[in-house]
């Protein structure tokens, strides 16, 4: 990877636009970055680390801190662009990270997003874009330049301070920072796998002795006394010969069980005879008492059977002569059917009688038929007349209707007269108000073109004002957000470091007597660490930590949600502040307020519905104009057609006149001394009816008596065939279908009655019965209930015994499966745990003590010893060598040692011993060397451009010298080293140098590319 140019604007310490020329310092193999403290040299390597990752390096990329610099116009966005050669491929990136800018309508600021763009330089069609997505571009950055963020920090910016620590820190801290360079978290995850699956496994082996120990208190439970002779085997989960000790109690606790089961089965068999006799006693004795009750009753029931032989023979008697009587019955009934017709008959006589005149009360049927007949030819010479009279009527009537029609043609011809004398105004009238309703339509087109921006623009400015709440709770959110980060990060670090101060105190919680310490391997623990008070545990710092990546995630979720709710305010004030060409402006310039447009709004609206009512009348206007002009022809046509009717009416009256006067002389006649011809005809069809009425009724009061005579001789002639010297006796005789039933009911009751006692009597084993001593059944009852509870005890006994022998059958074969099933899972056990020992340097096969993790940092250890001794030697005129050692250290764990061997001694020695200017070359040999193992670890990528910070002022000139020419010797393999110092020998010793100069309105940068001069 080579550098190019490097551009930054508006970044850290650089308030304007700097660019820096990496080809033209790159030139010289070697150049110098110095400038004042403050000035912004770091800053520089920030813009190259933040241009490749999106971020500056860990250290500085501290919470709430901002890249914009204080600087910089408020109108020059923050932005860094690179350009940069990897992967044989020529690439510029350009990032700018969120940042507050000017609204472009109205005061305040709003934050834009990030951005980030990438291009690719191709030698035919020039620069081409390839993305603006920050994954993407990540992903294809970290793809090319094969490390991480972190990688880089520590491979191309070497840090020195870093490295002097890491030559004298002990095994923990190298392996944090290797760790992190060479990313084994994937050895400390198959570590912690390993465990857990030790535990894991632990725990199911244990589990399974529960419940191998569970079942034989339950199998305990279930042998009941057998159990007690055979006591449970005092052993616990874990221990050795658990399952064969259960398993041979459980086979003898069996034994037993089978023992008592024989023997309960006896004691039912005995039981059972005793039951079998019993009951056989009982039944006999309920047998005989049964008899006896049976005999006893029977002769009860004859006792009563011959007391009510007396009322059988009267219901017998009484039967019979209500038979006899059945024969009377139709003739009683003929009878007095008819007197009620004959009764009927005579009151409709009197009725009729009662209407007719005096002189006709007594006449017959005949003479009533007469009357009613001349009656009749009086009233049919009277229908010429009714006639005459209802066309008379008909003719008043029809005068009537002309005289109405006269009226209603002069009120026609009065009104039509009176408005068609108005007809010119009404026209007129008609005519401005469709006029004024085409003039409303046309102002509502234009006041809907006003309306409709307004309500938006009103729309908009709620949503601004609710927004602008929103902005304010976001921002307060974030604050708190911020604040809660912050604390809970502070929280995380003081946890871990009170852990760390405490970490002997929790390896010492692992110790167990007799086995090895997992840090010395010692067997013996004489003085093992106590935790101090407020010790903290691995989960509570993990908890903390959890809680700190939690509040960081919200703060960021806080920050986005901010961004998005600012930039949505924005939006609707923009909208809201929108031009409209026909409302008023606001002479202060101020965004219009909600009040003012809702006023605009309202006062709008109220002119577009004036209008629009009043446009909406227009086609009712057009039709009342129309409706007019019709009306005006229908009321001229009407008052023409009106006359012509009058003269039509005038010669119809003379017409009715003629013939009224002939009619009126034959209703005189006919009339008779009555109102009218109708009145004389319905006297007369009154007077027939009554003739009709009461010559039917004289003639049906004869034919009843005639019927009732006849069902009186007829009764007389069944009563004297029956038996019965009169009607009457028969009639009192006489029973209804009920009474015969209850009387053949009570006999029939008696003789089945007096049936079954004879039966009954002839039974001999009821009379044996009888003859005994009386029957004992309740004695007999106690016996056999003796008898069932020592036998249902038996039973329930023997039903125990069988099911506790199949119950510890049950829970015996659960034993054994469980046995079986636990034999693959402690085999697994002991492999895992062998395994996780061994990975863990806790294992007895594990003689170095090394944890696999630390195991792999240390082949990269020897990588980086090797690679760092070539350029150390030269450094050292030979004298020192770095070497990788894996020794033990009192009671620390091997693997991760570093040791220097001193060419004039002969000896080995900890680097810890090394002089100040000393460390500082072996350091800076050290991060040469690591670069190199890191990139070939990356995959080769050749790194063009190296950075070195500080440290050259601890040599003296002569390993100042050797120092620089082990730096310049990088160009061999066309490598630039830029160093980061203020030691002023070094701008004469080195010609190509990038000087930062601190300003007050900002840093700027000056490029010395040789011996010619500056350049900015």
């Amino acid at each position: 990877m080579r550098l190019h140019t490097l551009r930054v604007t508006a970044f850290g310490p650089f308030g304007a636009t700097q660019e820096i020329d990496f080809d033209a310092l790159s030139a010289a193999g070697l150049f110098l970055l110095h400038g004042p403290t403050g000035a912004g040299k770091t800053s520089v390597l920030d813009a190259v680390c933040y241009a490749l990752y999106g971020a500056v390096p860990g250290a500085r990329q501290s919470p709430g801190t901002s890249l914009r610099s204080d600087h910089a116009p408020v109108d020059l966005p923050t932005e860094v662009l690179l350009d940069l050669t990897v992967g044989g491929r020529r690439l510029e990136i350009t990032r700018r990270p969120a940042q507050p800018r000017p609204k472009k309508r109205g005061g305040g600021h709003t934050t834009e997003k990030a951005q980030t763009w990438l291009r690719e330089y191709d030698p035919e069609d020039g620069w081409r874009g390839l993305s603006k997505s920050h994954q993407e571009i990540g992903e294809e950055i970290t793809q090319l330049v094969g490390m991480s963020r972190e990688q880089f920090c520590q491979v191309v910016l070497l840090p020195q301070g870093d490295f002097a620590r890491f030559l004298r820190a002990d095994a923990e801290a190298r392996g944090r920072l290797l760790g992190r360079l060479f990313d084994t978290r994937r050895f400390a995850a198959v570590e912690e796998r390993l465990a857990e699956l030790r535990r894991t496994a632990e725990a199911q082996v244990k589990a399974g002795d529960d419940q191998i120990l569970a079942l034989a208190q339950r199998i305990a439970q279930a042998a009941g006394p057998a159990a007690r002779e055979c006591p449970l085997p005092d052993v616990q989960p874990g221990d050795d010969g658990l399952a064969g000790a259960v398993l041979d109690w459980a086979a003898a606790a069996r034994s037993g069980a089978r023992e008592r089961l024989d023997i309960a089965a006896s004691v039912l068999a005995t039981a059972e005879q005793r039951h079998a006799g019993a009951r056989r006693a009982l039944d006999d004795e309920r047998e005989l008492a049964a008899l006896q009750e049976r005999y006893a009753e029977t002769r009860r029931r004859a006792d009563a059977e011959e007391a009510a032989r007396a009322a059988y023979e009267e219901a017998r008697e009484r039967l019979a002569r209500a038979r006899k009587a059945d024969l009377v019955g139709p003739a009683l009934d003929l009878r007095e059917e008819a007197e009620r017709a004959y009764r009927r008959a005579s009151e409709a006589r009197g009725r009729a009688r009662a209407r007719l005149p005096e002189n006709l009360a007594d006449a017959g049927a005949e003479q009533l038929a007469t009357l009613e007949h001349r009656l009749r030819e009086e009233l049919g010479g009277l229908e010429s007349a009714r006639r005459a009279e209802r066309r008379s009527a008909e003719i008043d009537d029809e005068r009537a209707a002309l005289e109405r029609q006269a009226r209603a043609d002069d009120e026609l011809v009065r009104d039509s007269e009176g408005w068609l004398a108005g007809w010119e105004t009404t026209r007129r009238d008609l005519q401005a108000r469709l006029d004024t309703a085409l003039e409303a339509a046309t102002r509502t087109e234009l006041l809907a073109r006003r309306l409709d921006p307004a309500r938006r623009r009103l729309d908009a400015a709620r949503r601004r004002d609710a927004l602008a709440v929103d902005v304010t709770a976001a921002e307060q959110r974030l604050a708190d957000a911020r604040e809660h980060a912050v604390s809970t990060h502070e929280r995380w670090l003081g946890l871990r470091e009170r852990r760390l101060r405490d970490i002997a105190a929790e390896l010492a919680g692992q110790l167990a007597a007799g086995e090895p310490c997992a840090v010395c391997g010692a067997p013996d623990h004489p003085a093992p660490a106590r935790p101090s008070d407020g010790h903290v545990d691995r989960a509570t710092e993990e908890a903390a930590e959890r809680t700190h990546r939690a509040a960081e995630a919200a703060r960021a979720e806080a920050d986005q949600a901010l961004a998005l709710v600012r930039e949505r305010h924005a939006r609707a004030r923009a909208e809201a502040e929108e031009s409209d060409d026909h409302a008023p402006d606001d002479a202060t310039g101020t965004a219009p307020t909600v009040a003012a447009l809702a006023a605009l709004v309202d006062t709008l609206s109220g002119e577009h519905t004036d209008a629009y009512r009043t446009a909406a009348g227009a086609h009712a206007a057009r039709e009342a104009l129309a409706a007019a002009e019709r009306e005006q022809r229908r009321r001229s046509e009407e008052r023409q057609r009106a006359e012509q009717r009058a003269a039509a009416r005038t010669s119809r009256r003379e017409s009715l006149d003629g013939e009224r006067a002939s009619l009126d002389e034959v209703l005189d006649r006919a009339r008779g001394g009555y109102a009218g011809v109708a009145e004389h005809a319905a006297v007369l069809q009154r007077r027939v009816a009554l003739l009709v009425e009461a010559a039917g009724a004289v003639r049906e009061e004869a034919t009843a008596a005639d019927r009732l005579k006849e069902a009186d001789d007829r009764l007389a002639d069944a009563a004297f065939r029956a038996g019965f010297e009169t009607p009457e006796a028969a009639a009192a005789t006489l029973l209804d279908d009920a009474g015969q039933r209850t009387l053949q009911h009570r006999i029939d009751a008696w003789q089945a009655e007096a049936a079954a006692v004879a039966d009954r009597l002839a039974e001999t084993a009821a009379r044996d019965a009888a003859a005994r001593p009386p029957a004992a059944p309740d004695t007999a009852r106690e016996a056999f209930d003796r008898a069932e509870r020592a036998l249902r005890e038996a039973a329930a006994a023997l039903a125990a015994a069988r099911e506790r022998c199949a119950e510890l059958g049950r829970l015996s074969r659960r034993v054994a499966d469980e046995v079986r099933g636990l034999g693959p899972v402690r085999e697994e056990y002991e492999r895992v745990a062998r395994l996780a020992g061994l990975t863990a340097g806790t294992s007895a096969d594990n003689a170095r003590k090394m944890r696999l993790e630390a195991y792999v940092l240390a082949a990269r250890l020897e990588q980086v010893a090797a690679a760092a001794t070539a350029r150390l030697q030269r450094m050292s005129s030979g004298r020192y060598q770095l070497v990788h050692s894996d020794a033990r250290t009192g009671g620390r764990r091997a693997g991760l040692g570093l040791h220097v061997i001193d060419a004039w001694t002969g000896r080995e020695r900890d680097t810890a011993t090394l002089s100040g200017g000393e460390t500082f070359f072996a350091s800076l040999a050290l991060a040469l060397g690591l670069a190199d193992v890191v990139t070939d670890e990356a995959g080769g990528v050749r790194l063009d451009t190296l950075f070195i910070d500080e440290g050259f002022g601890s040599l003296d000139d002569q390993t100042l010298d050797e120092v620089l020419d082990v730096l310049d010797s990088l160009r061999e393999r066309d490598r630039s080293v830029g160093i980061v110092s203020h030691v002023a020998d070094l701008r004469r010793r080195i010609p190509a140098q990038l000087e930062v100069v601190k300003e007050r309105h900002g840093s700027a940068v000056r490029l010395r590319a040789g011996a010619d001069g500056l350049s900015d």
